[in-house]
């Protein structure tokens, strides 16, 4: 039977593209020659995998961004990738740390709410 194998990619709207492509380039050291290249690999935390999440039309969880959705990035080391931020003058929103990883959450040059994410042991409700 065919089936979904994974997420392909994430597009957005953007009032400029070349200035998005710089700021996700220049801050989160993201590029492509399409579009941005997300390989996947196997960091600490297990298995990687993707979420396709659903939240209540009126959560507060994507504030102070007025999107209706929200980018959720894999990191491989967050103290860190927060340090290289917050040295680049990028505001930091948030942190909380999960037993199945560790969060923070930033917003992009367009005001869309990123959530990084270091993943940590196995999946929520996977089986061991």
């Amino acid at each position: 039977m065919a089936r979904i194998t994974g997420l392909g990619g994430i597009f957005l709207k953007t009032r400029d593209v070349e200035r998005a492509r710089r700021w996700y380039a220049d801050v989160l050291g993201l590029t492509g020659e399409v579009g941005i290249d997300l390989p996947w690999s196997r960091d600490k935390g297990g298995d990687p995998y993707s979420i396709l999440g659903f939240f209540s039309a009126a959560t507060g969880y994507f504030d102070p961004s007025d999107a209706p959705f929200m980018i959720n990035l894999r990191v491989d080391d967050l103290d860190g990738f927060l340090g290289q931020l917050e040295a680049k003058g990028v505001a930091v929103l948030g942190r909380q740390d999960e037993a199945y990883g560790k969060f923070a959450w930033i917003l992009d040059c367009d005001g869309i709410k990123i959530e990084l994410w270091e993943q940590i042991g196995l999946a929520p409700g996977a089986q061991v």
